[in-house]
Order: structure tokens, then C-alpha cells, then sequence
């Protein structure tokens, strides 16, 4: 049954790990199957040594709309994973055990259900003549969190790909994250700031010779949570609600001694409409006010040099409107509450959403997994969504 070949290739998928920078067995597996569907074309390529972005064709007969089926091949790392669920079927976090109706692992949820929920529809699919394109997109360097990672250069080679010619423009794009089964047209934006804040040091008996980077620290602290709670006062987008920024860590110190140096962390969350630019500048107006000799630094640039665009489709456009047709009674429209790669997509003209199986709400924690029945409708769902999006006709369970 088809139903049981999609179950068996997401075990699979989350018995391959793909932590992020050891994506390339798991884009693979991921070529194997695409290969073992039908596809028309499969490239498996490493953009850089060792991280790899596959992607595949799948030609219709012509005359119908395109989709692309997109998402990341990495998964966050596993650090408490076997100490929650030592001693259980659950200890392995790459072990795929089916527990109470779902499967459980990294990755699980974020998002390898979302992977094959797409080469599962397409396998039901495979003896359907469709008019439009299916082209796919799996991709490295997606998550983040560590320095050198988490730079989207997998989504960077495809879209390059894309403006070249080389990988087909589709009408649509779906990004295969988990929304339990909710169509997010909208995604929050961010950018990263780190601060350093400089003083100088000094014994603690004279501490008239020393600047004390903390005490300038602290003001510029007071700087940040009083544009926290300006931006609050902003009106707030209708599916992803308002403008956030928090600060994340705080570091400084002396050995019985004046702290020399003071380092700040935060990250600012933009709706869409915001400008990342004016984000940035009303960080750094905020610490200059306060006098302290600080420099300002944005790390995690994605597809902007600052940070990931916020971005939205339109709840009218077709495609979003056919995968409402094709949740029938529970299709609902939502906002992310996290930021990945849709706007990538959205920027060179192919309207996204993200829609897949699986809730974000036990993702990157060691409760990751994804229920069967609604991985399985997610298949069945999807199906009917391309059969009908790409021109299959009712007849063979499209929708029109």
C-alpha cells in the first residue's frame, strides 16, 4: 500500500542522520526515492564540499500550472535526547520508533514528515498523467545556532538555479515545514545583534582608573527593553502578530576587578512591511543614546545581509486557495511564528506557504515527533491537491 511505503520511507528518513553540515546521506536517500517514484530528472549536487541540495523534475504533459515542493534536508543536533528517553524505545534519537500512533526522532517533525509527505504524494501520483510540472527542492543549511552554519546556502544554490533557467519556475511553491496541516501565507522576520560595549579595566581598590563596561551595560540594557516595549505598542499583522525584540544573553565580568568589556545578544522579530535596515538603525540609535562605546554587529544574514526577510503571499492567490479546497472543511489559514525559507522563494516571484504534518511546538526538543494519521492524511491530502492544481482533472481526484 502506498500509505505504508510513505510511513516506511519517513522511518527512513529519520533513521538517516542529517544534523546540519552531514546533510549528504540523507540527500541520498532522498535522490534514491525520487528516483524509485518516476521522476523525470533527479540532481543530487553539493554546493559546497559535503553540503548538498537535491532536486528533481517531474514533466507533465503540458498546459498545466507548476508546483514546487521545497524544504531542508537538516535537522537541529540531539543534546538530551537519550537522557529524557533513557531506558524506553525512544532512547535512540535517530531510531524512528513508532510509540501511541507516531514517530518519534530528530527530525521527525522538522521537518522529514514534510519530505515525505511530498515523495508519498507523488508516489500515489505515479501512474496519473498531470499537464503541469512537479519540480523539488531539498536543501542544506537551513537551522542554525552555531557559528559557520545556518547560512541558507542550500536555498541560495537553488534560487540561483531558478533566475538561471536551470531548475524550472513553478507557479507555486509549498515549503514543506510543520504546521499541523494549517497554510501559513505569512512568516515572521529577523535579525540577530550582537553588542560589545568596552570599558577598561581596573583594580578594585581603585576603581577611579577602570570603566566599567557592565554599569554602561546596564544603560544600554534600559536602552533595549524601552524599544521592547515601544515596539509592542505597533499595530500587529493579522496572522503573525506584532514586532518583538528580546535580549538573549548578557555577559560581563572582572576578576575582583572593574569588568572591562560587556557583550549583549538579542534578536528583534519584524512582521511583514518591516524594513530590516530600520530595524537595525533603531537598534543602534537606541545604544548610542546612552553614550557607551559600543560596536554593533548583525550575524546571521539569510536573504538579506542582516538577517531573513519577513515575508506573505496573498490568501487569494490560486494555489493557496486549491490547498484550501483540498483540506475541505479544515483547511485554515495561519501566520509563522518562525522564520525559514519561503521568502527566498517569494522574492524571485513564486508565491509560497509553508503546509506539512507535524507541530512546531515539539520541534528541536526531545518530544519531537509526528502523528501517523495526520501524516497520512497530509499524504492523501496533498495528493488530491496536485492532481488538481497541475491539471489532473476530478477524475482522477483533482480539484477544480
Amino acid at each position: 500500500m502506498s500509505e505504508d511505503a510513505a510511513v516506511a520511507f519517513l522511518q527512513r528518513a529519520v533513521r538517516t542522520p542529517s544534523v546540519t553540515g552531514d546533510e549528504l546521506a540523507s540527500a541520498r536517500a532522498v535522490a534514491a526515492e525520487l528516483k524509485s517514484i518516476g521522476a523525470d530528472e533527479v540532481h543530487l549536487e553539493e554546493v559546497e564540499p559535503g553540503r548538498p541540495i537535491v532536486w528533481s523534475v517531474t514533466r507533465g504533459q503540458g498546459g498545466g500550472r507548476s508546483l514546487l515542493l521545497s524544504g531542508h534536508l537538516d535537522t537541529v543536533r540531539t543534546e538530551g535526547w537519550s537522557e529524557r528517553w533513557a531506558g524506553t524505545e525512544r532512547e535512540d534519537p535517530f531510531g524512528a520508533a513508532l510509540v501511541d500512533g507516531a514517530v518519534w526522532g530528530r527530525g521527525a517533525g522538522d521537518l522529514k514528515a514534510g519530505i515525505a509527505t511530498a515523495l508519498g504524494a507523488l508516489r500515489r501520483l505515479q501512474e496519473t498523467p498531470l499537464a503541469g510540472d512537479v519540480v523539488t527542492a531539498w536543501v542544506c543549511d537551513e537551522e542554525s545556532g552555531e557559528p559557520g552554519i545556518g547560512r541558507s546556502i542550500g536555498m541560495r544554490a537553488v534560487v540561483e538555479r531558478i533566475e538561471s533557467g536551470t531548475i524550472p519556475c513553478a507557479d507555486f511553491a509549498i515549503y514543506v515545514e510543520p504546521t499541523s496541516l494549517k497554510v501559513y501565507t505569512a512568516q515572521i522576520g529577523f535579525l540577530i545583534a550582537e553588542i560589545e560595549i568596552e570599558g577598561r579595566s581596573a583594580y578594585f581598590g581603585r576603581p577611579e582608573e577602570g570603566s566599567d563596561a557592565l554599569r554602561a551595560g546596564h544603560a544600554v540594557l534600559g536602552a533595549l527593553y524601552a524599544l521592547a516595549d515601544e515596539l509592542a505598542t505597533r499595530p500587529a499583522h493579522t496572522l503573525v502578530g506584532g514586532p518583538k525584540l528580546l535580549v538573549t544573553e548578557l555577559r560581563s565580568g572582572g576578576y575582583i576587578a572593574v569588568p572591562g568589556a560587556c557583550h549583549i545578544s538579542l534578536i528583534r522579530s519584524l512582521v511583514p512591511g518591516e524594513s530590516l535596515d530600520d530595524a537595525a538603525a533603531e537598534i543602534k540609535a537606541a545604544v548610542e543614546r546612552t553614550g557607551a562605546t559600543a560596536s554593533l554587529r548583525f550575524p546571521a544574514g539569510r536573504d538579506h545581509p542582516l538577517g531573513g526577510l519577513p515575508s506573505e503571499t496573498d490568501p487569494d492567490e490560486p494555489g493557496v486557495k486549491g490547498l484550501l479546497a483540498a483540506l475541505g472543511e479544515r483547511g485554515s489559514i495561519g501566520g509563522a511564528p518562525f522564520w525559514a525559507e519561503m521568502s527566498f522563494l517569494n522574492t524571485v516571484g513564486v508565491p509560497c506557504v509553508y503546509w506539512a504534518p507535524g507541530d512546531i511546538a515539539n520541534c528541536h526538543t526531545s518530544e519531537e515527533h509526528v502523528r501517523v494519521d495526520e501524516f497520512v492524511d497530509a499524504v492523501s491530502t496533498l495528493s488530491k491537491f496536485i492532481a488538481g492544481h497541475c491539471g489532473a482533472g476530478t477524475e482522477q481526484g483533482g480539484v477544480t
